[in-house]
């Protein structure tokens, strides 16, 4: 699926947690994906990871709900993404040009950043 969004603000990011209830049923799990995707959000990075409960505590213990604690909660689960270029490199292109949808990686990319997605 390819398209071309044009957006006067720049984009923001947002990290989504989908709780282990919705990724144990496929379906539910694929109704949630649809959702995000019908509501115009375009998805830059995915992961699935198993936590340990001691972990989703203190996950939740420490969260707040502000673009720092944002920046944080990304940093721990894409460690190798780096916000910075995102915004400089990726960001514009998204927010101006050609958007293409990977079903394989269920993630957007622009073509011309060489991003995770299929070039």
């Amino acid at each position: 699926m390819t398209s071309i969004l044009r957006s006067p603000q720049a984009l923001q990011l947002t990290l989504a947690l989908i709780k282990p209830d919705a990724v144990a049923h496929p379906l539910i799990l694929e109704a949630v994906h649809q959702q995000i995707l019908s509501n115009k959000f375009l998805i830059v990075r995915m992961r699935e990871l198993l936590w340990r409960k001691e972990d989703c505590q203190k996950f939740y213990q420490e969260h707040e709900d502000s673009v720092v604690s944002a920046s944080r909660e990304i940093a721990a689960f894409f460690p190798d993404f780096s916000e910075q270029r995102w915004y400089e490199e990726e960001e514009p292109q998204l927010r101006c040009g050609l958007v293409c949808y990977s079903p394989e990686g269920g993630i957007h990319y622009a073509p011309r950043t060489g991003g995770l997605g299929p070039a």
